[in-house]
């Protein structure tokens, strides 16, 4: 190989690494914004918001492969540490959980690049979250809020009526009630969001 040809493809691996670090930083900024507008849905507790970021997470996932996905989601909860009230555990717990989702939708997405692969990668990737954050939930961000803040789980229970919601009694149902149709509709809202946009980005997105 000539000093010319390992020049021009030293140039281009460094062209395609500027490339996407510029994409993947546009990703993050859009999906730190989105992540700030936060929402409040009907029968869910004031500690329970919803925002539209994980859609440009799923989208990097999408177009930049899975561990792409994954990292703009890191970057995206270290980004918003300066706003936490939860000392960093919620931007924890929201790293595991939508990486979870993104992680697995993208994977499944790179083997299945058709309308009917994104569908199933989407819907794959709902199940996952939902039940990894029922799990996290369950035996780790509960449980720290009740021993480790000193926040019982009858005040927990207690913001979960004042929400109109008088179905939880205990965790088991604060799980079942709460956290599992929370995902799922995330989930499915996100998917259904990227369905409809991602055609029309996709040309950007891959340039």
């Amino acid at each position: 190989m000539s000093d010319r040809t390992t020049a021009a493809s030293q140039q281009s691996i460094a062209r395609k690494r500027a490339q996407w670090v510029a994409k993947a930083g546009i990703l993050t900024a859009a999906a730190v914004v989105l992540m700030y507008l936060e929402l409040s849905l009907p029968f869910m507790p004031a500690f329970l918001m919803f925002d539209f970021s994980e859609v440009v997470v799923l989208m990097a996932a999408f177009s930049m492969g899975p561990l792409t996905g994954i990292l703009v989601e890191l970057a995206k909860n270290l980004l918003h540490l300066p706003a936490t009230h939860t000392g960093g555990v919620g931007e924890l717990a929201n790293f595991i959980i939508g990486s979870s989702f993104v992680g697995t939708a993208g994977l499944i997405y790179q083997r299945m690049k058709t309308r009917r692969g994104a569908f199933i990668a989407m819907g794959s990737g709902t199940l996952i979250m939902t039940v990894l954050a029922s799990l996290i939930n369950y035996f780790f961000l509960i449980p720290f809020y009740i021993r480790v803040m000193g926040f019982p789980l009858p005040a927990i229970i207690g913001m979960v009526h004042q929400a109109g919601n008088t179905l939880v009694t205990d965790l088991k149902t604060l799980i079942v009630f709460v956290f599992v149709p929370f995902n799922l509709f995330k989930g499915i809202v996100v998917s259904l969001i990227v369905a409809l946009i991602y055609k029309r980005i996709s040309p950007l997105l891959h340039r």
